[in-house]
């Protein structure tokens, strides 16, 4: 978008600090102006309909999809991570585009409702109805498909969007926008605006109807606190303290393995990854030795060779090693690296055993590669301990038998049973957390719906006898309609 002032900023490898961008900073006049834009746009693109946007949005995955190379190129130099963690990224985005663009229709299609038998003369409908210009303020770990699952679905529900992706990340969220705009034939409908807090804020001002953010909890709680001075309503998809829980009758070889990926891949970097186990005492050693053995054969490093990068904002650095610090103080034993593996830009995989739970290891995010891992005498206890934390994204459950129940216990918003992540990459489904991990949902139906608001029609096709509505309702009235209700008494309703 055009810009008021000359202000810039450089977008880092975090590998080498190589500048791999300059982008301006957009200030509140400039984002007040995309704002209006896309409001002005909004009427446009809502009046395209179901069908054309539905075009539009496939034609966007597909060229997402036929321009992947340069696009997870970008994300790898903007965030370090390997090219083909970039790709998969990417490709699930896509998915979720078609996937909103196929079925925004269908979820959005007017609903009609029983009037009642009081109110047999009526025609009682439901629609849902674009809100207009939706902000989104984005993340760095997974600059496409974190964003893309709130931009996607406002768009497909009849949506503009103003995004504001990190300042970590801004080459990926302006080439996003360049890539609709080819297939949209306009930059109105999806725009970007790039720079620092002061950015995000201006958009949480700038009257859009509604504001989807991801980011920490504690900065979710300033943008709520901006919107709420206008009422603007928000999705917060915050951190989350993901536990797996490992039962007694659990496949080990395979539990191990994915959660070593979960809690090591993309440098731990990831909201819903493994930060800590409870495992059944029974199992844990064997459990744990095939997790130790696993990680030690990973190590960060250069994309192009190493299984995950660096920490791609260098202030999260001092956080992990306080987190594994405070483990060790308080009694937890490293079995796989420790204090030592924190470097100036990459941090080796570390694994904790015997973390009390006051440990800030086990009760705030790191997200970095560490691992507690903690056994316990039975799934209740695992099932207590997971809950007991503020956080309620997501969980990973590995139980043959137990699954389902174990599942069915836990205070988060997401659980995969036997696998992990698994929820991200189905496209039908809700994703958002419980308690400080957020509310609000993206993906699914659910995410199609976050997007619109219900405006009820009720229509008279006669006119009844009876006038309730009316100052010439009478006593007798009032008595034969409170007879009417005792007799039925919600029962035709």
């Amino acid at each position: 978008m055009a810009k008021l002032n000359e202000a810039t900023f450089d977008s880092l490898n975090p590998v080498n600090s190589e500048v791999v961008g300059t982008f301006p900073i957009h200030s509140a006049e400039d984002v007040y102006a995309a704002v209006t834009l896309a409001s002005d746009a909004a009427a446009r693109w809502a009046d395209l309909g179901h069908n054309r946007r539905r075009k539009i949005l496939l034609a966007y995955s597909r060229l997402i999809l036929s321009e992947i190379d340069s696009l997870a190129e970008k994300v790898t130099l903007e965030t370090g991570k390997p090219h083909s963690d970039a790709k998969l990224e990417i490709t699930l985005s896509a998915h979720h585009i078609a996937w909103a663009a196929r079925n925004a229709e269908h979820v959005l299609r007017t609903a009609h409702r029983s009037p009642g038998a009081l109110m047999a003369n009526m025609s009682a409908t439901v629609q849902r109805v674009p809100l207009g210009v939706v902000g989104v303020i984005g993340p760095w770990n997974y600059p496409v498909f974190t964003p893309m699952g709130s931009i996607a679905y406002a768009l497909a529900a009849g949506n503009t969007v103003v995004f504001k992706p990190s300042e970590y990340t801004p080459g990926v969220g302006v080439a996003l926008a360049e890539l609709f705009e080819h297939v949209a034939g306009s930059s109105e409908y999806f725009q970007v605006v790039t720079g620092f807090a002061e950015t995000g804020a201006a958009l949480c001002a700038s009257g859009v109807r509604k504001l989807a953010f991801t980011g920490s909890t504690a900065t979710a709680k300033k943008v709520a606190a901006i919107c709420a001075q206008t009422l603007t309503p928000i999705i917060a998809e915050c951190g989350g303290k993901d536990p797996v829980i490992v039962a007694r009758d659990a496949d080990i070889a395979r539990a191990a393995d994915a959660t070593v990926w979960s809690a090591f891949s993309n440098a731990g970097q990831t909201c819903i990854g493994a930060e800590r186990v409870y495992v059944d005492e029974n199992i844990a050693d064997v459990f744990t030795e095939k997790v130790i053995a696993l990680a030690k054969t990973i190590h960060p490093g250069n994309p192009e060779t190493a299984q995950y990068g660096p920490a791609t904002m260098p202030s999260q650095l001092k956080i992990i090693k306080s987190h594994i610090s405070d483990a060790i103080e308080k009694g937890g034993i490293p079995v796989v690296g420790g204090t030592q593996s924190v470097g100036d830009r990459f941090v080796e995989p570390v694994i904790l055993l015997q973390v009390p739970e006051d440990s800030t290891a086990v009760t705030e995010e790191t997200f970095g590669p560490t691992l507690v891992i903690n056994r316990v005498p039975d799934m209740e206890t695992a099932i207590q301990l997971s809950n007991a934390s503020r956080y309620g994204l997501g969980a990973s459950v590995w139980s043959r038998r137990q699954g389902r129940w174990i599942a069915s216990q836990l205070q988060c918003g997401m659980v995969s049973i036997n696998s992990v992540i698994s929820f991200a990459a189905v496209a039908s489904v809700p994703f958002g957390g419980n308690k400080d991990s957020g509310y609000g949902r993206i993906h699914g139906p659910e995410g199609l719906l976050e997007f619109t608001y219900p405006r009820s029609v009720v229509r008279a096709k006669f006119q009844l006898p009876l006038p309730i509505t009316s100052f010439r309702r009478t006593s007798k009235v009032d008595s034969l309609v409170v007879k009417i209700l005792s007799v039925l008494r919600g029962r035709l309703s």
